[in-house]
């Protein structure tokens, strides 16, 4: 499938039900705006809990959606019955994170039948400015469901 195509609504329903199955992401407010084949986009809306103590968002905000971002990127590539995790990613922190609201975009740049490498870019938003606040890369794992059930499930 080439980058930046549109998806059917099988793989948009298996990548946007994943997403909202992370209790992180809802927990943050974070939103995914933009949907395509080796691309995602997600939103995070600026909320004083988020900052750290000179009032940014904090890096942990920032990590956390450019890695939900690149890995719903790779997996927008992956065979139904498989799923995502991150086995690495390194994040540069290039300006402060201060705006509106935070867009981080996921791009896979070498897509694979394992591992994928995804490039990460983080924008801080105010009105009409953009800032890059942040870029990095990542390498993430597809493996099948069924091997997925070692992550850790809710506890009642």
């Amino acid at each position: 499938m080439e980058l930046g195509a549109q998806l059917d609504e099988a793989a948009i329903r298996r990548v946007r039900g994943s997403f909202e199955r992370q209790g992180l992401m809802r927990h943050l407010g974070a939103r995914m705006t933009d949907l395509r084949a080796g691309i995602v986009t997600l939103h995070l809306p600026f909320r004083a809990e988020l900052t750290q103590q000179h009032g940014f968002f904090h890096a942990g905000g920032t990590a956390a959606i450019a890695d939900s971002a690149g890995g719903y990127a790779g997996y927008t590539l992956f065979a139904d019955g498989t799923e995502v995790l991150t086995t690495e990613f390194k994040l540069n922190l290039i300006n402060p994170a201060r705006g509106d609201l935070l867009e981080a975009t996921g791009r896979v740049i070498k897509p694979g039948r394992t591992l994928t490498v995804c490039h990460l870019d983080v924008w801080a938003i105010a009105g009409e400015t953009r800032i890059h606040c942040a870029t990095g890369l990542q390498t993430l794992i597809c493996v099948r469901a069924d091997r997925a059930d070692a992550a850790p499930t809710e506890r009642g």
